[in-house]
């Protein structure tokens, strides 16, 4: 009991929106790049501007080597108020003079700061002499110091870059980064939620359509679905299977009422013959087998049409596999069971190509129900039946057709005999279920044909069907 309360109280996962999720990962998935494309960016930019920075101070620094070391330089020829100092003094760039003994001749702006590897320099007899420091503070900057020795003991020149700046170039610039990769993101999660909503607007709409299905029990349900798209594409494809549905519960209802019509009539002759069986001992001997006659034909013809039902409720052999048939082959199978069955003569007329591909008990079936019929009406006939098979006919189709020497059939009835459970005014004495016809057409259909029936010239009638040839 404990754990089944706990599975009670277990709380219920949450749904996620299928937009959400969308706008979640559309957002995340442009994080994770645009973070990516800025921390790279980023580091590109600042290891361009330090190795930049870099050159242009080392650039300075060798050219003062250069000078001092091809010529004979004082301290006051880098002092602020000699001619041509700018010549070494380029923008952001500080130069502080220092004399023989290390102090400071000619202060920079600001001035740098002293240390003895310095004063050593400045008393250095080889020019060129070079002492850098790194991270030197002064006030509130960080500056790049080199300390260039003059030679001859008679000072050295210091030049020192700002470092702290181009830091704060950096920092801005990375501020920069995260504002604009902030707001990429949030823009980014903001177009995912639009087009997110955009995309699954159809999707919501086919979903509350399935809902109202699964509340309603309604089939024919429209689904407003546009577009081309997978989505368009998903609600066409949801649209037919509600109709073929629909359909199929249309047709299982009238199935179901036809059936239940056609059983009475069957099923109440067989109750009054088997109240009949109770008095068997008063009736003679001929009543007796009359009776007894009755009661086997009922049960035959209820047998075929409860098997009549069943193979058109289970759709014909559908779980039969398609394989390459004759038609031909098939007809004249069915011509030798009919005429072993019936006593008649058969006769099998096949022209052209005559293959398809097909289930072949669905058109072994069919065509039997054809030949089965026309020997029913055409009892008393001396006349063969005859089975044309031709193809390809119209529009590659074969065509397969049986003609007898029957009555015919009227104008009224030629529009009806493929109904279920049809049968002529003149047929309702004749055994059968008016089931066998409608077999017909549903093997046809299933072949990608269709079936006909017509008046046969000099008497009789010629009924049909094509299927799609091979």
């Amino acid at each position: 009991m404990g754990r089944l309360g706990r599975l009670l109280r277990r709380p219920r996962p949450r749904l996620v929106s299928l937009r959400t999720t969308f706008a979640v990962s559309f957002a995340a998935i442009t994080a994770a790049v645009t973070v990516l494309v800025g921390l790279l960016s980023y580091s590109a930019a600042a290891r361009l501007v330090r190795v930049d920075q870099q050159s242009a101070f080392d650039e300075v620094v060798r050219a003062v080597r250069e000078e001092v070391s091809t010529r004979t330089m004082e301290p006051l020829d880098f002092s602020s108020t000699a001619p041509g100092h700018d010549l070494v003094r380029p923008a952001r760039t500080d130069v502080q003079v220092l004399g023989p003994d290390g102090s400071i001749y000619d202060p920079g702006d600001p001035g740098l700061p002293v240390t003895d590897a310095d004063r050593e320099i400045a008393a250095r007899r080889t020019s060129g002499r070079t002492v850098v420091h790194v991270d030197v503070n002064v006030g509130d900057d960080v500056y790049r110091v080199a300390t260039v020795s003059l030679g001859g003991g008679r000072g050295a020149v210091q030049i020192a870059q700002e470092f702290s700046n181009t830091e704060d170039l950096l920092r801005a610039l990375q501020q920069r980064t995260l504002i604009l990769t902030s707001a990429v993101v949030i823009g980014a999660g903001l177009f995912g939620w639009w087009l997110a909503r955009r995309i699954t607007r159809r999707l919501i709409v086919l979903t509350s359509a399935a809902e109202k299905v699964a509340r309603t029990r309604r089939l024919g349900i429209q689904v407003p679905v546009t577009g081309y798209d997978e989505v368009g594409r998903l609600g066409r494809a949801f649209d037919r299977m509600l109709g073929r549905l629909a359909q199929s519960e249309e047709d299982q209802r009238r199935l179901v009422q036809d059936a239940g019509h056609e059983l009475r009539t069957p099923l109440t002759s067989l109750r009054t013959n088997i109240s009949l069986l109770r008095r068997i001992d008063e009736f003679p001997p001929d009543t007796r087998e009359e009776l007894v006659a009755d009661l086997a034909q009922e049960a035959r013809e209820l047998t075929d049409l409860v098997n009549e039902l069943v193979d058109l409720a289970a759709g014909q052999y559908d779980s039969e596999p398609p394989q390459r048939v004759d038609l031909a082959d098939i007809a004249e199978d069915v011509a030798g069971l009919a005429q072993r069955r019936t006593g008649r003569r058969i006769l099998v007329r096949a022209s052209g190509d005559t293959t398809t591909d097909g289930r072949p008990g669905m058109l072994q079936r069919a065509l039997s129900n054809l030949v089965e019929n026309a020997a029913k009406f055409d009892r008393e006939g001396n006349a063969p039946i005859e089975i044309n098979v031709a193809g390809p006919a119209v529009h590659g189709t074969v065509r397969v057709e049986v003609l007898d020497r029957g009555p015919g059939i009227t104008d009224d009835d030629l529009r009806h005999v493929f109904d279920r459970f049809y049968r002529a005014a003149d047929a309702r004495s004749l055994p059968g279920s008016g089931l066998g016809l409608s077999v017909v057409r549903e093997v046809a259909l299933a072949h990608g044909g269709a079936t006909f029936a017509s008046r046969r010239p000099g008497g009789g009638a010629v009924i049909g069907f094509t299927v799609k040839g091979g």
